[in-house]
């Protein structure tokens, strides 16, 4: 990406790709209506390492080719991977998606009503993230694992376990489509994230990260529904029997 220097301003970035304002987002450098000075002085003022924030900036458009058998992962190892890369990419998202969405909403809501119900519809289904990655981590995720235990030490499952891996993965999965669904909603609201020629970079910011974290949640979603979820209630199957 780099044909900018430092010595471009802030708003420059931006401007060639929206993508870096998150970074900026991220590190407290105003890049909407302060976002005339230099990235140099931006660095300066927020004591940050010029060359670091260059290389973060670099990377925004960085594609991994996605080669990843996720299919051929042992669970634990699965669940491990979407609690790192996937929960992370969550808990560090929505804070900045609540921002983005309450200032928008907020300047721009008056005349763009929409914002209004996309700013509402985002904090719902981010509580709701919130609590369903609760119960995965402290029930669903403990209780997989725990199945893998008792299927490596060729121990047997106790039948009067309360909790039914299949069960919850049903409730798990309901809360899935409620999650899709939102976004579904949000995306008719911002036709399909099309911009107004108008739009300020927060706007702009905010239809660029709320596509980006949708497509992150499909991601995950399939990993949940499509690989782990699956496994789990054929391990479960097989210890009982």
């Amino acid at each position: 990406m780099m044909e900018l220097t430092e010595k471009n301003t802030v708003a420059d970035f931006v401007v060639k790709n929206i993508k870096t304002a998150h970074v900026f987002k991220k590190h407290g450098i105003d890049f909407c209506c302060g976002g005339g000075i230099s990235l140099e002085k931006a660095c300066s003022k927020k004591k940050l390492d010029l060359s670091q924030l260059i290389k973060e900036l670099d990377a925004v458009d960085t594609v991994h080719e996605n080669t990843l058998d996720y299919d051929q992962w042992e669970l634990g190892f699965l669940i491990d991977y979407i609690v790192n890369v996937h929960y992370s990419y969550v808990c560090e998202g929505i804070p900045m998606l609540s921002q983005y969405a309450n200032k928008v909403a907020k300047v721009h809501g008056h005349h763009y009503q929409e914002l209004i119900g996309i700013n509402e519809i985002f904090h719902d289904v981010a509580n709701e993230l919130n609590d369903h990655m609760r119960k995965e981590e402290q029930i669903l995720f403990p209780l997989i694992k725990q199945l893998i235990v008792v299927n490596k030490t060729s121990k047997t499952l106790e039948t009067t376990q309360t909790f039914s891996v299949s069960n919850i993965i049903q409730v798990m999965e309901q809360e899935h489509d409620q999650a899709g669904g939102a976004f579904k909603d949000i995306r008719k609201l911002t036709n399909n994230y099309t911009l107004p020629e108008s739009a300020c970079n927060t706007f702009r910011a905010l239809y660029s990260k709320l596509e980006e974290f949708e497509l992150d949640l499909h991601q995950h979603i399939h990993l949940e529904n499509n690989i782990l979820h699956p496994k789990a209630i054929t391990l479960e199957a097989t210890l009982r029997d």
